[in-house]
């Protein structure tokens, strides 16, 4: 990936990256999960489950797969970490009709993925209301570990938080090449991760919507590849 990989002797070590949070150990997946093992709990961000069939009905045709693709994007993420806490940190689906979409075979891969674990909703601007039938917790945000996980990250110079909504993307450019592509954005305090879905875009973490999360102190980037996840150094970021 562009000479992008560090030197190590194991392919297989590019599927993670070890990250901390105010002091929490965490793994960065390069599904775009991430993992915290003192809380076996396995978070995403922004699935935006049923988009396509939200945009079929103005008459917009998307492919119909997002919902299955992105279930089992997850269910791989699951069984990778064997995780029994799932936390969506809120927009998992489109809309707040999106579970009343679904089809019958994807609410039954999402009832098997959460069979036997402590399943939390938490809500987003785009569900803001989600039906009781939806199995799990569903909360407008939540504590774990010390930490605050919510769905659109708090302004200002917060710490101790986890975030999604800002659906965060990197671009480089290196030797003529140009590649953009997901990404987990932190500066060891606070983490904003990637949109998890199917078919959602990103936005360039030099966006100045980024300005207010990370201020002028600096952030990380872990971009996600084809092959893996990579640490990216800043000076190597390009606007879009």
């Amino acid at each position: 990936m562009l000479e992008l990989k560090p030197e190590r002797f194991d392919l297989r070590d590019y599927n993670e990256q070890r990250v901390t949070i105010s002091g929490r150990s965490m793994i960065a997946d390069r599904s775009g999960a991430l993992y915290w093992p003192s809380e076996d709990a396995l978070i995403i961000a922004d699935m935006h489950l049923e988009k396509s069939s939200h945009f079929a009905r103005k008459g917009q045709m998307l492919p119909p797969y997002d919902t299955r693709a992105t279930l089992m994007a997850l269910a791989e993420a699951i069984d990778k970490f064997e995780a029994e806490n799932i936390i969506a940190l809120g927009d998992s689906f489109h809309d707040i009709e999106g579970p009343s979409r679904m089809q019958p075979e994807d609410r039954e891969i999402l009832s098997l993925l959460q069979e036997d674990r402590d399943w939390c909703w938490i809500t987003g601007n785009h569900d803001a209301i989600l039906p009781e039938t939806l199995r799990g917790h569903v909360v407008n945000e939540l504590s774990v570990g010390g930490l605050k996980l919510r769905h659109e990250p708090a302004a200002g110079p917060a710490t101790h938080e986890l975030a999604g909504h800002l659906h965060p993307a990197a671009k480089i450019s290196l030797y003529g090449h140009a590649l953009r592509r997901p990404c987990f954005a932190g500066n060891g305090r606070r983490m904003v991760l990637p949109a998890f879905g199917a078919f959602t875009g990103g936005l360039n973490v030099l966006d100045k919507a980024f300005q207010p999360i990370f201020g002028n102190d600096g952030f990380n980037v872990c971009m996600m590849g084809h092959e893996g996840l990579y640490p990216v150094a800043t000076r190597l970021l390009r606007e879009d």
